[in-house]
């Protein structure tokens, strides 16, 4: 035998790239995100409703509601309960009402039928919401008990305004669940507070 033999047996082969199995993404048993407001899930059916039978006035008013509902999405303040869609859906009927009243002013009749279309649109799904809208009445009613409580625990007024929209605004507090506005809110209170 020659020396060259043991070499060709023993010759080593060029090494083999190892293929790695693929990481799937482990699966989530459940999701984390908050399932969306069922008035939401409405209002996206009937843009696919509006959408057949070409209903200018309904679709409108629905893909400016859905857009301003993906642009707080994105914000750090998200719209997650109907009782908040119904809050923007009346900030949108306010604004169309504000815009009737310019268009009325200016001799124009057509665009103030449009306005008009759309806040009836924006009024039945409030109405159709569900949820409880507070009159000014019943939201003058629940302030005053609560700044009463306050008042009579030797809280000043001062401190008591804050301390009321506070336990008013909390979770499980006596407005949960219902729609009203903030703003007029905030007034009772301080009117309340100061004795008005």
């Amino acid at each position: 035998m020659t020396s060259r033999a043991p070499s060709l047996l023993f010759r080593r082969l060029p090494r083999q790239p190892r293929f790695l199995p693929l990481r799937w993404p482990a699966p989530r048993a459940y999701s984390t995100e908050a399932p969306p407001p069922p008035l939401l899930a409405k209002l996206k059916g009937d843009l696919k409703t509006a959408m057949r039978a070409k209903d200018q006035a309904r679709l409108s008013v629905l893909r400016s509601v859905l857009a301003a509902t993906l642009n707080a999405s994105k914000t750090s303040a998200p719209i997650i309960t109907d009782v908040q869609l119904v809050a923007l859906i009346k900030k949108t009927a306010r604004a169309s009402q504000d815009a009737a009243e310019e268009f009325r002013s200016a001799g124009r009749q057509d665009l103030v039928d449009a306005e008009e279309a759309q806040i009836r649109v924006l009024e039945e799904y409030v109405a159709g919401s569900g949820v409880e809208s507070l009159g000014e009445a019943e939201l003058r009613a629940v302030a005053q008990g609560v700044v009463a409580g306050l008042l009579g625990e030797g809280v000043t007024a001062k401190a008591a305004v804050g301390t009321a929209m506070k336990r008013l605004l909390s979770q499980g507090g006596p407005l949960e669940g219902r729609s009203f506005d903030k703003a007029e809110l905030m007034s009772m209170i301080k009117e309340v507070a100061e004795g008005k």
